[in-house]
């Protein structure tokens, strides 16, 4: 037996029961929770914004709202709106998901933030008050808060993948030979398809920092850096 959810307790059995207010407070709390989200979202620029993730926060309380509709008229007990919002937003999820001419996937993170709002959305819906404030927090922080976290380990790292534009495909040799002059083992290249026909030669090299100074003291954008100094390096830069 589940207890009632303690800020449906401290709101009063209203808020536990479907009627117009709490239908109202539910839709309110979606769209509230949408706009903060799609606010972060936006002010980085990224492809989902504001409108997106109200839209989908509203759509799945929603659809969670016409599911306890149905049970309380119909007795079923199988949540087919819901089911279906959640597989809605998968799709739109994935839709988000964009690689570039760099081999690099973009949207990893919209995608997985749209369908999270999507699931707040439908706790928002069941009157799950007190689960859908802690799930907007937690997401809250680890899209503002992580991705500083996230730049750190990844510049600790002693493996890391660069975008690389060559002048010409004959000075890939010199390349090559200077990054394991300077203690870097090259685990892969790959040539870039997509500018096969700028005049560049153009590759996305994975590496591994095998020198023990280079592991202590340099960050991965001051040997980019270095590298970016090689005469015939066009273009160099780290890939997400």
């Amino acid at each position: 037996m589940f207890e009632q959810d303690a800020i449906a307790a401290f709101l009063g059995n209203w808020s536990a029961q479907l009627n117009f207010s709490s239908v109202v407070l539910r839709m309110a709390l979606a769209v509230v929770m949408g706009a903060i989200i799609g606010c972060e979202r936006s002010s980085k620029r990224h492809s989902a914004g504001l409108r997106t993730f109200i839209l989908v926060a509203m759509a799945a309380t929603t659809a969670m709202l016409i599911d306890q509709v149905l049970f309380a008229v119909t007795g079923a007990n199988i949540p087919v709106i819901s089911a279906a919002a959640v597989i809605s937003v998968a799709l739109i999820s994935g839709n988000s998901i964009l690689f570039s001419s760099r081999n690099q996937i973009k949207g990893l993170t919209t995608s997985a933030g749209l369908w999270a709002c999507g699931i707040i959305g439908l706790t928002a819906g069941a009157g799950m008050y007190t689960v859908t404030l802690a799930a907007f927090f937690a997401m809250l922080v680890i899209i503002s808060l992580f991705p500083a976290l996230e730049r750190f380990l990844k510049d600790k790292s002693n493996h890391f993948e660069v975008h690389l534009e060559l002048t010409n495909r004959s000075n890939l040799q010199e390349f090559v030979t200077t990054i394991r002059r300077l203690g870097i083992r090259i685990d892969d290249i790959e040539s870039n398809p997509a500018y096969l026909n700028s005049g560049l030669s153009v590759y996305s090299v994975s590496l591994t920092i095998l020198s023990k100074e280079l592991k202590k003291y340099k960050r991965h954008d001051e040997i980019i850096q270095a590298m970016r100094s090689l005469d015939y390096v066009y273009h160099i830069e780290e890939m997400n």
